[in-house]
């Protein structure tokens, strides 16, 4: 059985989404998921390679996630069908999702907010890009909060493969 492909998707894919891929790996490995889930992150308009912003480094970091390892990538198209989920950050970029996504993989498509227990009323994890260091740490309290809630449904998803 191939693993249950996770793909968090922000605009740069420099703060928001390596944040999440960092944040739902870590709950991943702790659930012992490791080998049945693959977590990656992109931008909708990223350039290759970069590294994750220091700020999203140097916050995560103060909670015991590493963004080290990773690099900024684009969106593909390739990664609609290669991916269980496609989670965006907000709606502009889940509208960009789904302007460049088949229809019939519309499915596929998520704001990551909707997996929010703590904070439900929340639409989008903020850009804070050009903010202080408060909007780092508002986006790793809407993250974590998120891949709480998205873990608890893949690990249904996986219940549910089993059982076919």
């Amino acid at each position: 059985m191939r693993p249950f492909a996770v793909l968090f998707v922000c605009m740069g894919n420099l703060c928001r989404s390596p944040t999440a891929q960092a944040v739902f790996a870590r709950r991943v490995a702790d659930a012992g998921l490791a080998r049945q889930v693959k977590v990656d992150s992109a931008g909708t308009h990223a350039a290759p390679r970069m590294l994750p912003d220091a700020r999203a480094r140097a916050r995560a970091n103060l909670r015991g996630y590493s963004l080290n390892g990773l690099r900024s990538r684009a969106l593909q198209k390739s990664d609609f069908g290669q991916f269980d989920m496609v989670l965006a950050m907000d709606e502009a970029n889940l509208l960009h999702l789904h302007c460049h996504c088949a229809e019939a993989e519309w499915h596929r498509l998520h704001l990551v907010t909707a997996f929010c227990t703590r904070h439900p009323s929340t639409t989008a994890v903020p850009d804070p890009y050009y903010g202080n260091a408060e909007g780092f740490d508002r986006v790793l309290d809407l993250v974590e909060d998120a891949c709480d809630g998205l873990l608890l449904h893949v690990q249904q998803q996986l219940q549910l493969y089993r059982q076919l």
